[in-house]
């Protein structure tokens, strides 16, 4: 079975699971925290699934609480998508980034590109 194949279903599962799963995982106020830092350009898309700092001296506590908290929730998501599909909650990340993050990311987000390097969209 090729890598794209058997990734394939860890992405359908990390999308399913992440619909079923916004309100737990993504609660309004530490949503709405991220996306004005996302705005400001002090959080951003890691290229494994997770939130990470682009100006890390700029995040309040309340920002990193909710990239913290966030970033808890995919980390369950991964977990179970991994889990389901026989692969590690790494590659369940990095494949969630690859076909679900990277499409709803905005103009002026920013993501980190396979080197790591912060890249603004």
């Amino acid at each position: 079975m090729t890598y794209r194949n058997l990734m394939a279903p860890v992405a359908a599962v990390v999308a399913t699971l992440a619909l079923a799963g916004a309100a737990h995982a993504d609660p309004a106020a530490a949503k709405a925290a991220v996306d004005a830092a996302k705005a400001q350009g002090v959080v951003g898309e890691q290229a494994d699934g997770f939130l990470g700092f682009v100006n890390a001296g700029a995040a309040s506590a309340e920002v990193r609480a909710a990239v913290a908290e966030i970033n808890a929730g995919r980390r369950q998501l991964y977990a179970q998508a991994a889990t389901q599909n026989g692969v590690s909650p790494a590659a369940a990340g990095a494949s969630a980034f690859r076909t679900v993050v990277q499409a709803k990311l905005r103009p002026g987000d920013f993501y980190q590109d396979a080197g790591g390097a912060w890249v603004k969209k």
